[in-house]
């Protein structure tokens, strides 16, 4: 394996590092000093500096090649005003290595953290635990003597970032940035969904294992894949491609020829090499969605790539290797798929490490607005042309929306192409009253397959004919909406938060799971037999 070059990242020492013509020699200068190591070569020296001190990081770069003429010095300058202000350095080394083109395949980084102020050296360290510096801190001494022969020592630092707690809450303010970009800075509400994201953006960061996303379609699983490629790359932890297939397309040979590739001649219409979505996404990250609709010989071989990182192209003798990390996206309950025998559970127990059930929109209703704020937003600079509600359109919208009669069975994908339609039917930019009432009827026309209806036979099978009959015709309306709302809900407390997602927004500590009890039992019912 070729060696990896060295390379050394660090402040100019403003008085470390100085010294007179006649006495720079009898002097430790630890920026110098690294370079004169007989054990060590530098390869690239990356030097950053201030604007006051142009003149010294010249002739450190010039001293550095008299002593270590392999090393090449690339002074780096930035415009840091005051060396001592936080939030200056801070954003000046954060805009460096967002620009740097790190190369962690043919190079070694090492953050050097004995020059520049306190501060710089507090957001080198912070910087470096948390990946924008891809590499290990390197903290160097003089010797006992100063002497010209004798450069002292380095060490390196290996992080354990449970020994540094303390210095890890500085940086919270970057975790705040990963969180919200995952959410394309969308004030999301809903509390369960914004823990789960939070603790995707740990894993996404610390983790290479694979993760599954469950859920609904259209509840975005896609576009969380992507986001969590994004924030990956942006913090040097891979440097590949996002590739993304839907499983349910691939079918018979094309299926392992598309995923793993093939080789000329390996089946009948093979006329040349297939390199395969796998290779695709080496060193990136590789989105299977619909992951259970793969069939069993193509579990098989994606158990095999997963695990070990390599896997025969169809057709061929010798294996290729991908280094890829993997998110699996499905909207099927893969642990009943691995009880009726049609998904493998050694490839289940593999993906199942990281696994985060995302709820459809029905299920987060107190989302709606936010997402709908985005979506427009988003549709007036793709079109560059501002578009927005009056208060009454935006009202009628919006409690609509929240109300049981809103399905949302396309979950984001409804509400996106709902807010597409508004605002290109919008006159000089405002969504009027009328253009709403048209997009709701179109959305109740559109869902009103999706709901089975609700007659008084199904209102029997509850209440025993006896009790159906005895309900007054306005008791036995609600009645129904209430329990079809239960039978789609995925709980008590999400029942409860659909059908009281107004009146729950006034009270100080709203308890929907118990309206809802105190509501059946006014028939004597109980969640377990409204829910079936």
């Amino acid at each position: 394996m070729k060696k990896k070059r060295l390379v050394v990242l660090g402040f100019l020492g403003s008085q470390l590092d100085k010294g007179s013509r006649s006495e720079r020699w009898e002097k430790w200068r630890p920026t110098i000093a690294l370079t004169q190591h007989d054990d060590l070569v530098i390869d690239r020296f990356e030097l950053l500096y201030n604007a006051p001190f142009t003149n010294l990081a010249r002739s450190v770069q010039a001293d550095i090649g008299a002593v270590s003429p392999e090393t090449t010095v690339v002074p780096r300058l930035l415009d840091i005003a005051d060396p001592w202000d936080f939030e200056q350095v801070y954003a000046a080394l954060l805009d460096f290595a967002r620009d740097y083109p790190f190369d962690l395949d043919a190079e070694e980084y090492w953050i050097h953290i004995t020059t520049g102020t306190h501060v710089a050296q507090i957001c080198l360290f912070l910087m470096t635990e948390a990946r924008f510096f891809p590499g290990r801190l390197v903290q160097t001494s003089p010797p006992r003597r100063a002497s010209s022969k004798n450069p002292g020592e380095y060490i390196l630092i290996d992080l354990d970032l449970s020994r540094y707690d303390q210095l890890a809450q500085r940086f919270s303010l970057a975790h705040a940035e990963g969180i919200a970009f995952l959410k394309s800075g969308i004030a999301t509400r809903n509390a369960d969904f914004n823990r789960m994201i939070e603790e995707i953006e740990h894993v996404a960061i610390k983790s290479r294992a694979p993760i599954l996303l469950m859920g609904p379609t259209g509840a975005g699983k896609s576009f969380l894949a992507r986001r969590v490629h994004e924030l990956k790359k942006a913090r040097h932890q891979i440097d590949g491609k996002f590739v993304e297939v839907n499983c349910a397309t691939l079918r018979g040979d094309g299926a392992a020829s598309a995923l793993f590739g093939h080789v000329k001649g390996a089946f009948t219409g093979a006329a040349n090499d297939r390199p395969g979505l796998l290779r695709s996404a080496h060193r990136g990250l590789l989105f299977l969605d619909e992951i259970g609709e793969l069939g069993p010989d193509e579990q098989a071989m994606l158990l095999k790539a997963i695990e070990e990182k390599r896997f025969f192209p169809m057709g061929s003798d010798h294996e290729v290797q991908s280094d890829f990390q993997l998110i699996a996206g499905t909207n099927r309950d893969l642990a009943a798929e691995v009880h009726a025998g049609r998904f493998r559970e050694d490839l289940y127990a593999r993906i199942n490490l990281w696994s985060y059930a995302l709820p459809g929109l029905a299920q987060r209703v107190e989302d709606i607005e936010p997402n709908l704020a985005y979506l427009l937003a988003q549709f007036s600079e793709e079109n560059a042309s501002k578009v927005r509600f009056n208060r009454e359109s935006r009202a009628r919208f919006m409690r609509f929306a929240v109300s049981p009669a809103a399905l949302w069975s396309g979950n984001f994908r409804d509400l996106s192409a709902s807010v597409t339609r508004m605002a290109t039917l919008s006159e000089s930019g405002l969504i009027s009253d009328a253009v709403v009432d048209d997009e709701i009827a179109r959305l109740k026309r559109m869902w009103r397959h999706g709901r089975a209806p609700f007659d008084g036979d199904a209102l029997a099978s509850v209440l025993g004919d006896d009790g159906a009959a005895q309900l007054d015709r306005f008791d036995a309306a609600q009645l129904r909406e209430v329990i079809a709302v239960c039978r789609a809900a995925r709980s008590l407390s999400d029942a409860g938060r659909q059908l009281f997602a107004v009146s729950r927004a006034a009270k100080a500590k709203p308890n929907d799971a118990d309206r809802l009890k105190k509501y059946l039992a006014r028939f004597a019912l109980e969640w377990e037999q409204v829910s079936r």
